[in-house]
């Protein structure tokens, strides 16, 4: 407790200052507090923040009169710190424009990344079923290397190969025919891919010395697969030469 304070057991009366110190005018030297009855009660004596409140007033007056450099300075402490608090936006959201705006761009982003996965899954089984594809065709031109063609024993087999709607014409020496195969790919039941192989067995004579008589093979396999526009058809083509056989030494 300090000097201005004082504690009594009496009932206390308050009497009024001189002058309100609202209006300018210099307060009374203390409040004193009459005890009137029981009971302890603090007594403050409040000189010193009278005067105080009374010069804070009197700055403030005379600030207001004389708009110099105070009076700009404390304007430019708020202009300040209202910038301050409106420029870093601490008290900003988005517009509805921007949050609009965001959705479009994160859907666009997201739709041309499920696009590409898309268009890279559709062309690697793609790629498979071509490598499927072209396996067959090898694996038919290898059935026809396998027949023989010699003319020592006068056998051809190439003109009467193992196909289905075969046909050889001795005239233009031209057989066609095909047969059906199904690709070897990953399947779950009945899911399975039939290609058809296309064959085509030409003779063909080069002018040397001596001439040369060949067989041309060509193998066209045909294979189904499933695009955005439906089930579209395409083609592998494989072609090999072929000579006769010289077994027999003497026909040479």
């Amino acid at each position: 407790m300090t000097d201005d304070m004082k504690l009594t057991t009496k009932p206390l009366r308050l009497l009024g200052t001189r002058r309100a110190a609202s209006l300018g005018g210099s307060p009374s030297k203390g409040i004193e507090l009459t005890p009137l009855g029981r009971g302890a009660l603090t007594v403050r004596h409040f000189d010193k923040e009278i005067k105080r409140v009374l010069q804070q007033n009197h700055s403030t007056r005379r600030l207001d009169k004389t708009p110099g450099k105070s009076r700009l300075k404390a304007l430019s402490y708020e202009i300040d710190a209202r910038e301050s608090l409106t420029g870093t936006g601490a008290f900003q959201g988005f517009t509805l424009v921007e949050v609009l705006v965001s959705l479009g761009i994160v859907t666009l982003l997201f739709g041309g990344i499920l696009s590409a996965y898309i268009q890279t899954s559709r062309r690697a089984e793609w790629a498979g079923y071509s490598l499927a594809a072209q396996a067959i065709g090898i694996l038919q031109i290898e059935q026809a290397r396998s027949g023989v063609w010699d003319y020592s024993i006068n056998k051809n087999e190439l003109t009467n190969l193992n196909l289905l709607s075969w046909n050889y014409n001795a005239t233009t020496k031209v057989g066609t025919g095909y047969s059906t195969t199904v690709l070897d790919l990953p399947v779950s039941g009945t899911n399975v891919v039939v290609a058809t192989n296309f064959v085509t067995v030409k003779m063909l004579n080069l002018t040397a010395s001596p001439s040369v008589q060949v067989q041309m093979v060509t193998v066209d396999t045909v294979w189904p697969f499933l695009t955005l526009h439906g089930k579209c058809l395409f083609t592998n083509r494989t072609a090999s030469y072929f000579g006769p056989d010289n077994r027999d030494a003497s026909s040479l």
